[in-house]
């Protein structure tokens, strides 16, 4: 969402800067715009269909491509049932308008009950809590940054995402002009992260323990009658189950797990309660956890029974030009929770979809419903979910896999076919996703930089087409009127559906507001500043009685699983993830301009912990886990808590059959994902836990045996 100015030659990208005629970024811009062009003219990108014959690939049509790959999908679904073809959908697809508006109509094309995606190891735990308190998934609301002067950050580091599921570019600005108008800014996390520097204070908590600390900052004020909804009180229902959830979760009790002094606990609560525009934001390292959606909905909570909810400076909604909440409230769409279980573990679905975790366990076990063939969108499971190793294999052992990806990476290079879609600037883009998150009302619309090349396909219109095949051959009477769609659907595209979605906006010209259109968005290349964010309850409340659930009772209920976990020992070292500035998502490490400098991919060791241990920084050391183990450098590093140990997510570029020449060659790395266990779960959401997995180092040439921990599959 930071506008960028592109100087170019008309083939050739020559510089990107921020644009700071951009009334949202102000010219912030991050080392990552820089890969805009290093993509677009990567030789590793794929201009054409692949197709993999054993281990050997080679070009081949579109014509030949999308017609096998669905005679191949039909033919499994035919034999083996519709829910033999499973879809795995990345976080990529989220930031393409094409993607997000065409991939709906190809599920449904599909019809298979087996779908997963990135939510279930991202955000499903706050989406989850925005769906049983708001009414709708997508209802999470963000701080009012500009306004604010009492932050509380749990589990996020904003000065690197930029704001995750907070919309926010140029944090260090934000951050700091908080402080200079006599705010604060306090960090609960397990280490001192680049936030955490900035802040003035940084609460070193116990990786996995969130729940327990907002549980009893919930305590407190409760129990010292300092609860104050203010406006939200009308509609505002379940308050006094909430504190009678929290009996027994004193301040005293969450000290020991959480490893902060119960003092420190209550003065957290009783100055969040006192203060004036102030919010508590919690993002990947609370739902990355056993109790992510404990620790959502808690965090939520905590911010209702101060009034901090739908209030300036406080946790907002923002009301977005193209209004993808609004869109699904018009036709009844409210999202729906645990309306199946999954085959073989029994996992909740949530929207359509089963936790990724359980992925490998639905190819890998025979019977009715075992899938069979996988389609993957813009994703890379291998390296981004649990027990990667794992889910590698399974794939091997698939009938039949295509992926809709840029590249050949750890995961498509599994597939039979991989049909690549136009770089980002060959495309229009508007982002439709995360224009639901931003700190500002915003809107910006930016046409594609260069043409596609010829017999290039947008991700849309390759969806289109497997959707119109799909739709062909399960009903060959259909045919032509599948066509008939096809080419409505062509000539309406993205940008026709978007504006569409501008008009029928709060801001449009069929709400009767300011004529909001596609074409009034051009006219204003450097984006439009929409005002800041308002007040929006109860009309932006998707609940049946348009009311805030502040005690869901299957939430509520999960409360027992806390106070049993509370008294669990903790392991000897636990693993955290790590979000690096300039290399993000696994197919950013192919970019020469982010991965060069200093090796990257180390474990980072507190001073205490490595001396206990007898190792030294640069080291080579070897991390093992119940499912399996790593080598990788040792960075001695005081930022972390004594117990915890850090490594960055995204790598592991060494595997037989990648074409990521730079990410091989520089920046090869290991994936945290051989570490972490798919078996352990938040047991409320399905979301995988990724933090706090515990596990044991040492040197790399100690006589320790080449084991992992007890259970472990052995590194192949």
């Amino acid at each position: 969402m930071c506008g960028v100015v592109i100087e170019h030659d008309g083939r050739e990208v020559l510089g990107v800067r921020g644009d700071h005629d951009d009334p949202f970024s102000r010219g912030h811009i991050c080392p990552k715009a820089v890969a805009l062009g290093e993509v677009h003219h990567d030789p590793n990108r794929l201009r054409k269909p692949q197709r993999r014959t054993g281990r050997h690939w080679a070009d081949t049509d579109w014509k030949t491509a999308l017609d096998e790959c669905v005679d191949r999908l039909h033919d499994i679904q035919t034999k083996y049932g519709r829910h033999a073809v499973g879809v795995y959908i990345g976080n990529p697809s989220v930031h393409n308008a094409g993607t997000l508006l065409f991939a709906g109509s190809f599920l449904k094309a599909l019809r298979s009950f087996n779908r997963y995606s990135a939510t279930s190891v991202d955000q499903l735990p706050q989406m989850l809590a925005a769906y049983e308190m708001f009414g709708h998934p997508l209802l999470m609301p963000v701080p009012d940054l500009d306004r604010c002067r009492h932050l509380i950050i749990f589990g996020a580091n904003p000065l690197v995402s930029n704001g995750s599921i907070m919309s926010a570019p140029g944090m260090k600005k934000r951050l700091a002009a908080i402080r200079a108008g006599g705010g604060k800014v306090i960090v609960v996390d397990p280490r001192r992260t680049e936030t955490a520097d900035r802040a003035d204070e940084h609460i070193a908590i116990r990786p996995g323990t969130d729940a327990l600390l907002l549980a009893a900052m919930l305590h407190t004020l409760f129990a010292e009658e300092r609860i104050a909804l203010g406006r939200l009180r009308p509609f505002t229902e379940g308050v006094e189950q909430l504190g009678a959830s929290l009996r027994g979760f004193a301040a005293e009790s969450a000290s020991e797990a959480t490893g902060v002094p119960a003092e420190t606990i209550r003065r957290l609560a009783r100055d969040f309660a006192a203060a004036e525009a102030a919010a508590a934001y919690g993002r990947v390292g609370i739902c990355l956890q056993r109790f992510g959606g404990l620790s959502a909905w808690l965090l939520y909570a905590l911010n209702v029974v101060t009034g901090k909810l739908d209030a300036p400076g406080g946790l907002m909604f923002t009301r977005p030009a193209a209004d993808l909440v609004r869109a699904a409230a018009a036709v009844g769409e409210r999202g729906h929770f645990d309306k199946g279980r999954s085959r073989v573990r029994g996992l909740p679905e949530f929207n359509g979809e089963y936790p990724v975790s359980t992925l490998a366990d639905e190819i890998e076990t025979p019977g009715e419903g075992q899938i069979r063939a996988l389609v993957t969108i813009a994703g890379n499971p291998v390296l981004s979910t649990p027990n990667g190793r794992r889910l590698s294999k399974a794939m091997e052992k698939l009938d039949f896999m295509v992926s809709l990806d840029l590249y050949r990476n750890e995961t498509t290079r599994h597939a039979d076919f991989i049909l690549p879609p136009t770089s980002t600037l060959q495309q229009s883009h508007y982002d439709v996703a995360f224009n639901l998150f931003a700190v500002r009302n915003v809107a910006k619309y930016s046409p594609p930089l260069f043409p596609r090349g010829k017999g290039e396909k947008h991700d849309w219109e390759i969806l289109l087409e497997l959707t119109t095949r799909l739709s062909a051959r399960r009903a060959p009477w259909a045919k032509v009127a599948s066509r008939l769609a096809q080419f409505g659907a062509s000539r309406l595209g993205p940008d026709g559906i978007l504006d569409q979605m501008l008009r029928w906006g709060p801001y449009g010209a069929k709400a009767g507001r300011r004529g909001m259109s596609l074409r009034h968005l051009k006219t204003h290349p450097h984006g439009l500043d929409l005002g800041p964010l308002e007040p929006a309850l109860p009309d932006r409340l998707m609940t049946r009685r348009k009311r805030v659930a502040l005690s869901p009772p299957r939430l509520a209920t999960d409360m027992r699983r806390l106070a049993e976990f509370r008294d669990e020992p903790p392991p000897a070292l636990s693993l955290i993830g790590r979000r690096e500035l300039r290399t993000n998502n696994s197919w950013l490490h192919n970019s020469p301009a982010l991965v060069k400098g200093p090796a990257r991919c180390r474990l980072w060791m507190h001073p205490d912990d490595a001396a206990a241990r007898g190792l030294r920084d640069g080291v080579d050391v070897v991390v093992r886990s119940r499912v399996g183990e790593v080598v990788v450098p040792l960075a001695v590093d005081d930022s972390l808590r004594p117990g915890v140990v850090s490594l960055p997510h995204g790598y592991g570029h060494d595997r037989q059959g990648v074409a990521l020449d730079v990410a091989r060659a520089e920046a090869p790395g290991v994936s945290i994902n051989d570490l972490t266990d798919e078996t352990v779960i938040d047991e409320l959401s399905g979301n995988a836990v990724l933090n706090g997995v515990p596990v044991e180092v040492s040197a790399a040439l100690a006589p320790t045996g080449s084991s992992p921990l007890p259970g472990a599959t052995p590194d192949p």
